[in-house]
């Protein structure tokens, strides 16, 4: 395969995968459990996850390592096994690739709020637990770093410095915004412009959003966070929906047809990398990827 970096400056649409977390579950990762512990505990469970998005159709899958960091592992008991976690995430979707799809290690946020948002966490400490976090999965052989659902402009900024400091690799930064009356938010209060311009500054190579509150939503904020920086990549991958609760259990309503509906849309708006995020799955995955086949093919004609 071409390299990853290569393939997104050439304008390719690219089809990422979908939730990890809820395929877990459905797999019986229990309320308490560490995910990230699975990549040693269950790790057929975990590379079947991802055979299942590249045989729907994924161009880029994410690995299992979202809470990687120190801050995250520490209530398992797990904050001295961040290397080999994160490296075994990375081992797992790279056997489940053979070479047909790119690894993009998923970082997500510490769970900590910094300072100068209300916490008692200093940017130096967000900085040293995303460091040794994206140094690991580089180590492992990552082709790009996901750091992803973030709400702390500060926080984004400090995993990307870690990343732009520590490591060679693409990195990708997304947001979660949610729906307020005064347009799209993230819960710090971030808009999409401002998130996509800091974290370019910062050092993003491609920018967008994850999560959130589904699919249709997020044509507006692809919008915004492209005129923002017209010239960066765009990644969406959206929610399938919001949850509700169906009797004791959690269910996401978007199918997998209406959110194929609304790639068409996403990609006028500007958004280059299309996947999905919490209630998707690879129904949703090769349902969507076969909507953007003919911007690929137009790619290619061009």
């Amino acid at each position: 395969m071409k390299a990853f970096k290569e393939r997104v400056a050439q304008g390719d649409i690219l089809i990422s995968d979908g939730a990890m977390g809820t395929l877990l579950q459905a797999g019986g990762l229990k309320p308490g459990e560490c995910p990230e512990w699975w990549c040693i505990s269950h790790p057929d469970v975990v590379k079947g996850i991802h055979e299942a998005y590249i045989a729907a159709g994924s161009d880029i899958i994410e690995t299992n390592s979202f809470g990687g960091t120190c801050y995250k592992l520490k209530p398992y008991g797990l904050a001295d096994k961040v290397r080999e976690l994160n490296q075994a995430a990375v081992a797992l979707a790279k056997q489940a690739s053979a070479g047909k799809s790119y690894v993009a290690a998923s970082v997500g946020p510490t769970g900590r709020i910094v300072e100068d948002e209300g916490g008692d966490a200093s940017p130096e400490d967000l900085y040293k637990a995303f460091k040794e976090q994206v140094v690991a999965l580089q180590e492992a052989g990552a082709d790009a770093l996901c750091i992803e659902t973030m709400v702390s402009l500060t926080e984004a900024v400090q995993a990307i410095k870690a990343a732009k400091e520590s490591t060679k690799l693409p990195i990708i930064c997304t947001f979660t915004f949610q729906t307020s009356a005064r347009g799209f938010r993230t819960m710090m209060g971030v808009t999409p412009e401002r998130a996509a311009r800091e974290a370019v500054a910062a050092g993003a190579d491609i920018v967008g959003a994850n999560c959130g509150s589904g699919i249709a939503h997020m044509i507006d904020v692809t919008r915004q966070m492209r005129n923002a920086q017209p010239n960066t990549p765009v990644l969406i991958n959206a929610n399938a929906g919001m949850p509700v609760l169906e009797g004791e259990k959690t269910v996401f309503k978007d199918t997998p047809e209406f959110m194929a509906s609304k790639v068409n849309d996403l990609i006028k708006a500007g958004a280059q990398i299309i996947g999905g995020c919490c209630g998707t799955t690879p129904a949703h995955i090769a349902a969507m990827a076969r909507a953007a086949a003919p911007w690929s093919s137009s790619i290619l004609r061009a």
